[in-house]
């Protein structure tokens, strides 16, 4: 099965990311590189804003958009997705939380930066990026066929600014993210492979024509909106103040780099789950 799969490869991306990050000094290097040109956006205007982002994947705060992320298939009586949701929430934020202290290590590159507080051992992967992606893709999961591109693309803006606003505060290392994504996006693999398992073999009743087809161009349209959206903002930002983004730019190329990869990660896979389950016959 295709979501098994899956499952799998993000296990294998998961090993990967955590050797790259803590054996390879060339891998390494250009993590640390990357996190400098998050902290090196720091203003105290910033920092207000990042830090109320940030927390919105608290415990507390993550709690009530989980829970209401559940109640939404309640609603919708999808009540095996309400299921898969909440354990996927659970399973992939305790999944980090027993990761942190069993692979934790000193990051290769200490990074010393002004006004960041000190970033402790065990910091990988992410539980902040974890519990982001997870309420995205598990938003995907519950909402309507119909709904679930804009709820794909809007998921991935939140776990991507949630993901820059903790690099700009140095909580964590950009390698720290991904591993977050990848167990988020795991447990989501599995989910969802549960899911379609009890629906080939204990079908659901019948509840009337509520079946949505829609084309590859109508599921895309929000993902790509959310990648133009992204673009223009950039272009305002370098005309209001070209030389300075030329400079930093120049400065910090493997932060452009690392920063695209980041938000190219969360698209995809909020993106990918969504074409899964929307065109799927």
């Amino acid at each position: 099965m295709l979501a098994v799969l899956g499952a799998v490869t993000g296990v294998v991306l998961l090993v990967l990311t955590w050797l790259a990050a803590f054996d390879s000094w060339t891998v390494a290097r250009a993590d640390a590189s990357v996190l400098r040109g998050f902290a090196d956006l720091r203003r105290p205007a910033i920092d207000q804003v990042a830090s109320a982002i940030a927390n919105l994947c608290n415990p507390k705060p993550f709690v009530c958009l989980a829970a209401a992320v559940v109640l939404v298939a309640v609603f919708r009586r999808r009540g095996r997705v309400a299921i898969a949701a909440a354990v996927i929430m659970l399973g992939a934020n305790i999944t980090t939380q027993i990761l942190k202290p069993l692979l934790g290590q000193t990051h290769p590159v200490a990074l010393h930066v002004a006004r960041a507080p000190q970033i402790l051992t065990g910091s990988w992967p992410s539980g902040h990026a974890t519990a982001a992606m997870s309420l995205a893709l598990c938003a995907v999961l519950v909402a309507g066929a119909r709904w679930r591109p804009l709820v794909a693309a809007a998921g991935a803006v939140f776990a991507v600014a949630v993901s820059f606003s903790f690099l700009i505060l140095v909580w964590h290392y950009p390698s720290d993210v991904l591993g977050g994504y990848l167990v988020a996006a795991t447990w989501t693999l599995i989910g969802v492979a549960a899911v379609w398992t009890l629906d080939a073999h204990l079908p659901r009743p019948a509840r009337g024509s509520s079946a949505v087809r829609m084309t590859v161009r109508e599921a895309l349209g929000p993902p790509a909106a959310a990648v133009l959206g992204a673009l223009a903002l950039v272009g305002v930002v370098a005309l209001a103040r070209p030389r300075a983004v030329v400079a930093y730019v120049d400065a910090h190329a493997a932060f452009v780099v690392g920063a695209a990869a980041i938000g190219a990660l969360g698209l995809a896979l909020a993106t990918g789950l969504m074409l899964a389950t929307t065109l799927r016959r």
